[in-house]
């Protein structure tokens, strides 16, 4: 418990205290923020703010995960949380690019939608295979070929053969990780929105964590309903550096903002979402803990597919769902209070669901 305090509160420190010097560093080499002119107006104030604020929160959550291990000494680092850390360094560092080209064209087109799939790919590819290997003691792998709801599941894409099983989960897990990072990156368009999202779904795995923890079946092989997981209290410890991260970015980043994570940070925490769902056994829980997230990215989806299909007619005033209730007239922080609201409530019923489950095996 101490390592997962320690993770929590290191990253929560050097982000608190890092971005405000990262920002001087950002506003002295004029690296700000350029707003899309077809959205709404009132952000057009936020041109110059300063973006790629992803990488304090990249840099944190790993002198939380790592700084945890020094302090307490009494855990060595595994090979899931270094995945998830890894995928979110890498998917960071996609972003980053992203991030760079649209200072340097001062526009805010980026890195173009194929290039931004090829790196995700890229990174994915390499997470998946290596989540396939370094077995631990019990042969548990950090990651599984069976789709996972609350645990693994009889669905197990090995059904013809170990090979296709492994080129089928590496599909499966870049369609994951492109997808959260992509859902990510579009509810990043409000003031501390995604931010405070972010840490409120990293809070409710380090809840599934701990009680992952608490009835692995390394260590209590004997108990029913164990779950089949490696490096569970790793995972926790990467997922308390991640929550402390975004908590302590987000006293910078709530309205009005004095600097944005950017792609460098949305892509990251997206990816990096993917990847606990992945190695925690909670692929399709995921949905339900990150219900917002799935929505936002949904309400693009719906409205750019409409669009098409109808030949220019729109379901929303303007696409993400956030950009459509400032058109209606609500204010920005009140839809991000909301949104949060709602964050938390998909967190917690998908911590409800995932407990309840547990506790039938309990009963039993």
């Amino acid at each position: 418990m101490l390592n997962i305090l320690g993770a929590a509160g290191i990253a929560l420190i050097v982000s608190l205290l890092g971005t405000p010097l990262f920002i001087r560093l950002l506003v002295s080499n004029s690296w700000g923020q350029f707003i899309r002119q077809d959205g709404p107006t009132a952000h057009f104030t936020k041109r110059g703010t300063p973006t790629m604020g992803g990488i304090v929160i990249i840099v944190a959550a790993m002198a939380g995960y790592f700084g945890s291990n020094v302090v307490a000494g009494s855990h060595r680092p595994g090979a899931s949380g270094l995945l998830v850390l890894f995928l979110m360094g890498g998917l960071g560092f996609v972003g980053f690019l992203d991030d760079s080209l649209k200072i340097r064209r001062q526009r805010s087109l980026g890195l173009s939608p194929i290039w931004k799939i090829v790196g995700q790919g890229s990174v994915g590819v390499a997470f998946a295979l290596m989540a396939m290997g370094f077995p631990d003691s019990e042969g548990l792998r950090p990651a599984s070929t069976k789709i996972s709801f609350l645990r693994d599941t009889g669905v197990d894409l090995a059904f013809a053969g170990k090979t296709l099983g492994i080129i089928l989960f590496v599909l499966w897990a870049n369609f994951l990780i492109t997808a959260w990072s992509n859902a990510v990156n579009v509810t990043d368009g409000l003031d501390g929105l995604a931010t405070g999202a972010s840490a409120m779904v990293f809070g409710a795995y380090v809840i599934v964590g701990l009680w992952q923890m608490n009835r692995s079946c390394v260590a209590t092989s004997s108990l029913d309903g164990c779950y089949q997981v490696r490096d569970p209290l790793d995972v926790t410890i990467a997922v308390a550096a991640i929550m402390g991260a975004c908590l302590g970015f987000l006293w910078w980043n709530a309205s009005p903002a004095r600097i944005f994570m950017g792609d460098t940070g949305s892509l990251a925490l997206g990816g990096a979402y993917a990847g606990v769902s992945i190695v925690t056994r909670t692929e399709f829980l995921a949905l339900l803990i990150g219900g917002l997230f799935f929505i936002i990215i949904m309400s693009d989806i719906i409205q750019v597919g409409w669009f098409k299909l109808t030949g220019g007619k729109r379901v929303f005033k303007m696409a993400p769902l956030h950009h459509h209730f400032e058109l209606c007239g609500w204010g920005e922080v009140t839809i991000v209070i909301r949104f949060w609201l709602i964050a938390v409530l998909f967190a917690a019923a998908g911590v409800g669901l995932f407990y309840g489950e547990s506790l039938q095996f309990l009963a039993e």
